[in-house]
């Protein structure tokens, strides 16, 4: 059995965890959180999504969270973007690093952003222009790589198809999402195989959510393939507002446990993070989200 020595985590709970809570938080609020994040050496820390406060309310102040991060050296700070407007607004907090987001199913694709996937592709294409003119790294998500709640199992040569679109145009790394948390690990490994005929296996991320319990089991199924690039949810925050029951993404916390149990190195202390954890469960009013949070929960 081969396994990374090291693993980089992509920590997404001040984006895509606070985005689908229900319970939104104060722009000082997350800053806090994004800071005391960094400060557990979690390498990047998504921040902020700047998209139109309209849809999506969580994220109201996005561009006043970046202009108030106190931003590390060695953290990357991502905000996603969904559109020109979008990236303008990136551009104007002095982001580095965005993030665009497309899916593996027609009608999620549909629901999500109301288009097909090709338009979506389209779409874009002018903000991943834009963005690398101006000399901002571009990363890509691909949603329902293990399934979707309108059209249950997504064929992996699909997934492979739009990870191939977007790093085609420039994405560096390719974050494969198992949005409702269905997958599990032959499933995994056989969708990260197809992907990786197409993208070297160093530019795929696995963004696996926990509904059914089995992310830390898919998680270490793709590791042995040699992924070494994890997305996860400071205490398990978030979900998904298009998919009925779907939980938060893997909660950082157990991720940053097992890996250290398996001697991979990630750069985080756990302790602090499980502080991070303790902090914004706080915030939403409730107990952390993590196996390894309520455990030392006291």
């Amino acid at each position: 059995m081969s396994l990374p020595s090291k693993v980089k985590i992509v920590e997404v709970g001040a984006r895509d965890g606070l985005q689908n809570e229900s319970t939104p938080v104060s722009v000082d609020v997350k800053i806090s959180l994004i800071e005391k994040l960094a400060d557990a050496g979690l390498p990047v820390v998504e921040a902020a999504s700047f998209v139109s406060p309209k849809w999506v309310p969580q994220m109201a102040g996005s561009v006043d969270v970046f202009k108030g991060i106190k931003q590390k050296a060695n953290v990357n700070y991502p905000g996603l973007v969904p559109n020109i407007r979008g990236l303008e607004s990136a551009l104007e907090s002095g982001v580095k690093e965005i993030a665009v987001f497309a899916a593996a199913s027609e009608s999620f694709t549909q629901k999500n952003i109301n288009c097909s996937i090709e338009e979506s592709i389209n779409r874009y294409t002018e903000v991943i222009e834009k963005a690398l003119e101006n000399d901002l790294k571009v990363r890509g998500y691909v949603s329902c790589t293990l399934g979707c709640p309108y059209e249950g199992e997504i064929a992996s040569e699909k997934v492979a198809e739009v990870s191939k679109r977007l790093s085609d145009l420039g994405c560096y790394e390719i974050s494969l999402g198992d949005t409702i948390g269905t997958g599990t690990p032959i499933k995994a490994k056989q969708m990260i195989e197809t992907v990786a005929k197409h993208i070297p296996m160093p530019q795929l991320a696995a963004h696996f959510h926990d509904t059914y319990g089995q992310a830390l089991a898919n998680l270490f199924a793709v590791l042995q393939l040699g992924v070494s690039t994890i997305d996860s949810s400071v205490s398990g925050l978030g979900g998904c507002p298009y998919a009925k029951g779907a939980t938060g993404n893997v909660a950082t916390e157990d991720v940053i446990y097992m890996l250290n149990g398996m001697g991979i190195e990630t750069g985080v202390d756990l302790d602090k993070l499980l502080e991070a954890g303790r902090f914004i469960s706080d915030q939403l009013g409730r107990k952390p989200n993590s196996n390894v949070g309520l455990a030392r929960y006291v």
